[in-house]
């Protein structure tokens, strides 16, 4: 690709997702949404604008390991403890019905064991972006709804980072007993040395030049990128040492003005991320994986808030708290997205349950998005009276 390429590319990519964020913000849709759509009509099977899809899909891969770095960094021991018993029954009994549903569902349709297993591994989880970003500000940092929504998406995160690491290990074709017993050895050592070196390095140089603001930005993506690497050469995966690496900076004072700063250039990398993801997905495949993917989405749609719902009744919340919250969490997850594409690379299911996967999720979005959006209270609501910053 070349410079004029490169150019071109981004400009196209970012020129036209703003056309079309704000087309998706008049629909009341995601923004997520209007960066796939964009991907598929910019390429290779909608106009061809843009060919080189290695280069956009490697840049899209910086911006989930920024994503699970931050989702690192905003997990705080605290505030998990406060919510603990009761966001651990809640998640538990949820992700084993919504794998349970649908493993069944892709049986059903015929797909392989492991395949079934997969697709039912994932839609366990809830968008971290979209649960967060419909979410007001006021609810996040200040009311139940907001500790509730980020206690139940912090331990799927934990889910989803051990399906990455199991990934992993299917990854590799012949792995022995020696290979495997490394490779779980390695993921408790890379936490240690990420530790010693937040201790003993990183915090005291955040705590020595605090006031340099270009410096604290540089370190950040320094240690992110620094441990991502490690974690790599270790046999892990980049993703799962930006996660690590954002943990062990959780507890620190600087945490959240690091989340707060790299928020930009996280969005930046996402953005790329899903428009190489709309430019990947081969629309031939669709006409195959439609009718399952309708009937996942539309379960999922139907069974995620009922069952968010009966589990926050059991624990005592109040019913319109409960009914919201399972409203919002009601789709699949960007987790999902990212599992579909590793699993397919690493060749762990076919193409045709890869899709399955991402088509499930895009309805999801589309669906989940248009409901919250004309129900509760979102910073980005078209009505100015459900508008809340």
């Amino acid at each position: 690709m070349n410079g004029d390429s490169v150019v071109f590319s981004i400009f196209l990519i970012f020129t036209g997702a703003a056309v079309l964020a704000g087309i998706a913000l008049y629909a009341r849709q995601s923004m997520l949404v209007a960066y796939i759509l964009l991907g598929v009509l910019a390429g290779p099977w909608g106009f061809r604008l843009v060919t080189d899809a290695t280069t956009i899909q490697g840049i899209g891969h910086v911006g989930i390991i920024f994503l699970l770095y931050l989702l690192g960094l905003n997990l705080h021991p605290q505030k998990l403890l406060t919510m603990l018993r009761e966001a651990l029954m809640v998640t538990i009994l949820s992700s084993l019905v919504f794998a349970v549903v649908g493993a069944l569902i892709a049986l059903a349709f015929g797909f392989q064991v492991l395949e079934s297993a997969l697709i039912g591994a994932v839609m366990m989880f809830s968008s971290t972006i979209i649960g967060l970003k419909l979410l007001p500000t006021t609810a996040l940092h200040h009311r139940h709804t907001g500790e509730i929504i980020i206690s139940v998406l912090l331990l799927q995160d934990i889910i989803a980072i051990l399906i990455l690491l199991l990934l992993n290990g299917l990854a590799r074709e012949s792995l022995s007993l020696h290979e495997a017993l490394l490779l779980l050895m390695s993921l408790p050592t890379l936490a240690l040395i990420a530790w010693i070196g937040e201790r003993f390095v990183i915090l005291r140089l955040i705590q020595r030049f605090d006031t340099i603001q270009e410096f604290v930005f540089l370190t950040a993506i320094g240690w992110c990128l620094g441990i991502a690497t490690l974690a790599h050469a270790m046999g892990l995966s980049y993703e799962m040492g930006a996660f690590i690496a954002g943990v062990a900076l959780a507890t620190s004072p600087i945490a959240t003005f690091i989340a707060e700063s790299l928020k930009p250039l996280r969005d930046f990398f996402l953005i790329m991320f899903f428009f190489s993801l709309g430019a990947g997905f081969a629309m031939p495949m669709l006409s195959q994986v439609l009718l399952p993917a309708v009937v996942l989405a539309v379960s999922m749609l139907a069974l995620k808030p009922f069952v968010f719902r009966y589990l926050l009744l059991r624990e005592e919340e109040p019913e319109r708290l409960s009914r919201e919250i399972g409203v919002r969490l009601g789709q699949v997850s960007e987790f999902s997205l990212l599992i579909a594409v590793l699993a397919l690379n690493a060749g762990v299911i076919g193409q045709q349950a890869s899709y399955l996967i991402q088509a499930t999720t895009l309805l999801t979005f589309v669906v989940s998005s248009y409901v919250i959006m004309m129900r509760y209270p979102t910073p980005i609501a078209v009505n100015e009276q459900l508008r809340r910053d």
